[in-house]
């Protein structure tokens, strides 16, 4: 009886098996995906074919969802052509940037939080933000309470926080 994996010629390591070409055509199509999400202007600054950048333009228009998922593996076709390094390098520096504006935004917010729940956090916020106003940082502060206190719009928390804002993109 002959040992049927000893007469099996080796695989040759440049073949891929199904499951690894499925697996690369759908990063290829959500890549793809991220691509229909981002801005004209981003997209128009990559090494895009003609045919790739007309696939992006009517993916937008598509809003069926099987028309959707058919043109998406029309797009990762297409993609197969173009070098995708960039794409992913461009695509992750956008999600980066978006990451750490929202980390900042919540930086700002929490200021102002902290600003409305504790008077002594003004000191700790000036010690941050030297070119702040102490006094009309108060004034800000006690108009929110107030409006608050008396369940109005937070127009005066709204001018508070834009206020820290400005502050933060002086010391920036």
């Amino acid at each position: 009886m002959t040992n049927f994996f000893k007469d099996k010629p080796e695989q040759d390591p440049e073949i891929k098996s199904r499951t690894q070409m499925k697996r690369e055509v759908e990063a290829l199509q959500e890549l793809g995906k991220k691509l229909i999400d981002q801005k004209a202007d981003v997209i128009d600054k990559l090494p895009l074919g003609d045919a790739l950048m007309a696939a992006l333009k009517e993916a937008k228009r598509i809003h069926q969802n099987e028309a959707k998922r058919r043109h998406l593996q029309y797009i990762g076709k297409l993609m197969r052509d173009v070098d995708i390094e960039e794409i992913f390098a461009l695509i992750e520096r956008q999600e980066a940037g978006t990451k750490a504006y929202v980390q900042h935004f919540h930086l700002l917010e929490s200021w102002r939080d902290r600003l409305l729940k504790e008077d002594s956090e003004i000191t700790a916020f000036l010690e941050a933000y030297p070119n702040g106003d102490r006094q009309h940082l108060r004034q800000m502060i006690r108009n929110a309470k107030r409006e608050e206190k008396n369940n109005k719009p937070p127009a005066s928390a709204r001018k508070l926080f834009k206020y820290i804002s400005e502050l933060d993109k002086e010391n920036s």
